[in-house]
């Protein structure tokens, strides 16, 4: 099951599910948009062209994103992209956001299964 192998994974579905009001098939169809959100792409473009305040704030979206989803391990590799931006800094975070864009294809494969 989706969600078991979510919890397996170290995501916090219990809280995520809360927040959707113990609604599983609202928040599997929310999982589906948390893969094609358009933030991850445009995170990447702007880390690898320097745009710093625009890289911080897909970041920070995409921090609120996860958390709200109870995706733990994204939203702790997001959180190292996002407090560095915070202060302007970029350097060596291409690694961190391919990094995150692998568990961005770990979670693909699950709802793929599912």
């Amino acid at each position: 099951m989706l969600l078991e192998e979510l919890k397996k994974w170290g995501c916090d579905i219990d809280g995520a599910l809360e927040r959707f009001v113990g609604d599983e098939e609202l928040y599997t169809t929310c999982l589906y948009t948390v893969i094609e959100d358009k933030a991850f792409a445009g995170l990447g473009e702007s880390l690898r062209t320097n745009q710093i305040k625009e890289a911080f704030d897909y970041a920070h979206t995409l921090k609120g994103v996860l958390a709200n989803m109870g995706l733990t391990p994204m939203y702790d590799i997001t959180v190292r992209l996002v407090e560095p931006l915070r202060i302007g800094d970029a350097k060596n975070l291409l690694p961190v956001y391919e990094e995150l864009m692998q568990a961005k294809d770990m979670l693909a494969g699950m709802l793929a299964r599912a």
